[in-house]
């Protein structure tokens, strides 16, 4: 499945509760998430709707080798399999 285009970031976030991350502040236009599922993890998402595609990218790239998954595979369970 691609990463889609008009992903916005508190969508973001909501969809990586899947992953036990929660907001922990926000400032600004920027909200900070931690995760501790193997030790603790903290990113930055920006606010913005759409993400654009290179942070969004950015940031699963990040996330997939924090979990230490294939990033496809995580991409279609964060935005499910295309059929």
């Amino acid at each position: 499945m691609k990463i889609p285009r008009d992903l916005g970031g508190e969508d973001l976030a909501k969809l990586l509760k899947k992953y036990d991350f929660g907001t922990t502040r926000q400032t600004g236009s920027h909200m900070r998430l931690v995760s501790t599922i193997k030790g603790e993890y903290h990113i930055t998402i920006p606010k913005h709707k759409p993400l654009k595609i290179g942070t969004l990218n950015s940031i699963l790239n990040s996330l997939a080798h924090y979990l230490e998954i294939d990033k496809q595979a995580m991409v279609d369970e964060l935005f499910g399999k295309e059929k």
